[in-house]
Formats: structure tokens, C-alpha cells, sequence
């Protein structure tokens, strides 16, 4: 049987990713911004469906948005399948290879295995899940939480974006219905296992000088609001001594979390959006809401970590006069990826280093369904959710003929011994 790495070599991530590079370029904040449901997200679904009618593979969209793109040429039933696959969206001003790299090289791994010769014992799927980032609608993973059901979907379905457009509104317009959105039983049922690739975001991979990764965990994470409340008032007609000003504490809110974060070994917290309340320049502000991002490798210290970031906001706003609410929006528990599966990767991939991710995933929600795994592609730059983030092509290639040869293994003789474990310590 031909080695899928040596198989339809003229398949190449760089001419799949050019395709695109030009899709959802934002020429204020540099790099691509590309919201779930918008125009350019919109743009790079089609040209995924594009692609993968091409190769032959049978697309369906679940009623979560989630594209599904099968690989069965013996016609297998749709059970126990082997799932790869990433996402298309990005945060504002992202990367071009956040999300669209793991897409690109299923893309080209399929290939690899078509080339191959090899006679699947179970089904292949591509998935192509919405809302990875959270940039619209504020959760991430907002996808894959669905079909978990993790989310519920009232609540999916109410959450607004910035011009107020709800998620149920949004989903609407692209033909799904609202009212069915939620843990989809039928789709888990098909799913044995799911190994995503991902651009690696931190120079693990640059340090130890290889191209490619198996992951192991995932940071436990969350993202909280923090609104605070102080008066609106005249710019001009308000003395200094007289002010509740809520940005002058929004201000001293964001200093008190990186101190705490700071005072607390693996801990990180970032506020990397803020949204007073009128917002005119000549106005003292009556509210500003602000996003706080907290992450820790345990669980436990990520909620002592908010807590604790939350008791010092409320100390410092007083100082100013203002209160402070903290509301959770999203939280995700630190995963130890299958066990079982990652040495099957490490197997075939022997040379690649495990490594450990700050950032958040699909395969991570899933984990608590299905065995899942990943595989990181270095970036040179370390610098990831930023313009400068990079995969340089050789690296790109190299990513796509080592999830190959992991699907080749997976989906060969011997391949249905992983299936139905669920995540696993490690």
C-alpha cells in the first residue's frame, strides 16, 4: 500500500490557502477579520463545499451550522467515523492560519489518502464548525458547544452581536432554523473520534526546532464581563472632585487583574475589549463593560483566579466612587486529550514532541463526548490572534502529511480499537 505521505504531493496547503488570502482582509487592523455569518466567513464556507465536491466528498450542514464533509468510498454506514477539521471564522485583525490551516490540510490529507489506495474500515468527515473564535457572538467554541450541548440554545439563540443582530437572526439567514438548535444526538452518534490541526499559538515548537506537535492539554479558561458602574455627567460641567467616572476605574480594574494574574505561577487574565456606556467624547461615561479572558492549568485555580480578580476590582472602582458586577459568559474546564488516541499519534508521529495549549478548541468541548487529539504546525513567529502570526509553506506540507499518515492509521485495520473511551487523564 503506498505510504499517504508520499502520495499526490502536488496537493499543497500554500495553493489552498492562496485561494483565500484575499478573503475578509481588514485594512484598519491589518491581517483578516472574518466573523462567523458574515460575508467573508460566508465566502470561505462556499469555497469549502467548493472543494469538497471536488474530491467527491458527500456535504451536509447540521442544523448547528456545522459542515459536515464525508469521505466513504466503500460506502460505510455513518457510524464510528474518524472526524478531523477546524474552523473558519477569526477574531478582528487575526491570522491567516488560525482556524483555515486545519481546514486546508484536511483538505489536502484526503487527498493523500484517496492517492493511497487505501481501503477505509470506517467512514472520514471534514467538519467545519461556526463561532470557534467567539468574535461575534461572545462564546467561543459556540458550535461545538451546541452539538454537545453544553450551551444551551435559548441562550445561543438571544445572544446579540455589536449592532444587535441575535444569533438566531444570524443563523436564520443562512437557512437554519433557530428553534432546533441544540445537542444533536444523530451527529455524536457518528462521531468515533475527532483529531484536529492547528497552527500552533506559542513557540514550543520553535524552541524544540520541530515542525510538528501532538497536543496533551488544554488550560482550563473562561471569559467574564466585568460592568462597571459609576454617574454620567458633563465633560465639561463637572468638576474633577465631584466624579463617579467608571472609566478611571475600568482603568484601574484592568491594572488590578494583570497583578494578580501576575502574583499567581500559570495563571494569565487579559481585558482585550472595552465598551463604555454613551461612549461620546464629551462625556463622562455611566458605565463601561469590559471582557475579561482568565486562564489556569486547573480548574480550581481558574475560579480563585476570577474570584480573586473580582474581590480587587470591587476594592479599586470604590476608590472612584463605582461598583463593579462580574458576570461569567463562557467557561471551559482544563482537558487531558484521550490518552489512548495521543499514543496512537505519537506512534506514528515519533518524532513530534507533546505540548501542552494556553488556547481554546473545538477538540476540547468535544473531549467530554469522544476520544480527541490534536496536532500543532509551528509557528515561527510564536504570535497568534495578531497579523504576525505565520506557518512558513514547508511546514504547512509537512502538517498535512503528518495528519495523513495519522488518519491513514486510524482509518487502516486496527483503527476501531480507539473508539468510545471519552477523554482520559494523563
Amino acid at each position: 500500500m503506498p505510504d499517504p505521505g508520499t502520495a499526490l504531493r502536488s496537493t499543497s496547503v500554500p495553493q489552498l490557502l492562496a485561494e483565500i488570502a484575499d478573503v475578509g482582509t481588514d485594512p484598519v487592523r491589518g491581517g483578516y477579520s472574518r466573523p462567523v455569518y458574515g460575508a467573508a466567513e460566508s465566502d470561505l464556507r462556499e469555497w469549502f463545499t467548493e472543494h469538497a465536491g471536488r474530491r467527491g466528498l458527500d456535504v451536509e450542514t447540521d442544523r448547528n451550522g456545522i459542515i459536515w464533509a464525508w469521505w466513504n468510498p466503500r460506502r460505510l454506514p455513518l457510524q464510528n467515523a474518524v472526524v478531523t477539521g477546524s474552523h473558519l471564522d477569526s477574531v478582528p485583525g487575526g491570522g491567516a492560519f488560525d482556524g483555515p490551516l486545519g481546514v486546508a490540510s484536511a483538505l489536502a490529507a484526503v487527498d493523500r489518502l484517496t492517492a493511497s489506495g487505501i481501503r477505509p474500515t470506517r467512514p472520514l468527515a471534514v467538519a467545519v464548525f461556526p463561532e470557534e473564535e467567539g468574535s461575534r457572538f461572545g462564546i467561543a467554541c459556540l458550535g461545538s458547544r451546541l452539538l454537545t450541548g453544553t450551551l444551551d440554545p435559548a441562550r445561543a439563540a438571544r445572544l446579540t452581536d455589536a449592532d444587535g443582530t441575535t444569533f438566531a437572526e444570524a443563523v436564520s439567514r443562512h437557512g437554519l432554523d433557530a428553534d432546533h438548535l441544540g445537542r444533536d444526538e444523530e451527529a455524536l452518534r457518528r462521531i468515533g473520534l475527532f483529531v484536529e490541526l492547528h497552527v500552533e499559538q506559542g513557540r514550543g515548537l520553535v524552541d524544540l526546532d520541530q515542525p510538528v506537535a501532538v497536543a496533551s492539554s488544554v488550560l482550563a479558561h473562561g471569559r467574564w464581563r466585568l460592568s462597571v458602574f459609576g454617574e454620567g455627567n458633563h465633560a465639561g460641567a463637572t468638576s474633577m472632585s465631584d466624579r463617579r467616572d467608571p472609566m478611571v476605574a475600568a482603568a484601574a480594574v484592568i491594572g488590578a487583574a494583570r497583578d494578580v494574574a501576575r502574583s499567581r505561577p500559570g495563571a494569565r487574565a487579559t481585558v482585550g475589549r472595552l465598551v463604555p456606556v454613551p461612549g461620546g467624547t464629551n462625556v463622562i461615561a455611566s458605565r463601561v463593560d469590559l471582557w475579561l479572558d482568565a486562564r489556569h492549568p486547573d480548574d480550581v485555580a481558574t475560579a480563585a483566579l476570577v474570584a480573586a480578580i473580582g474581590e480587587r476590582a470591587t476594592a479599586v472602582a470604590a476608590e472612584e466612587g463605582c461598583t463593579v458586577t462580574l458576570t461569567e459568559e463562557s467557561l471551559s474546564p482544563a482537558v487531558r486529550f484521550d490518552v489512548p488516541l495521543r499514543d496512537r499519534l505519537t506512534g506514528v508521529l515519533p518524532t513530534a514532541p507533546l505540548l501542552a495549549t494556553g488556547a481554546g478548541h473545538d477538540a476540547g468541548v468535544l473531549a467530554t463526548e469522544v476520544p480527541t487529539a490534536m496536532l500543532f504546525v509551528r509557528n515561527p513567529t510564536g504570535v497568534s490572534h495578531s497579523p504576525a502570526e505565520h506557518v512558513e509553506d514547508a511546514d504547512t506540507d509537512l502538517g498535512a502529511e503528518a495528519l495523513a499518515r495519522v488518519l491513514h492509521d486510524l482509518l487502516g485495520p486496527g483503527g476501531e480499537r480507539l473508539t468510545g473511551q471519552g477523554p482520559a487523564d494523563g
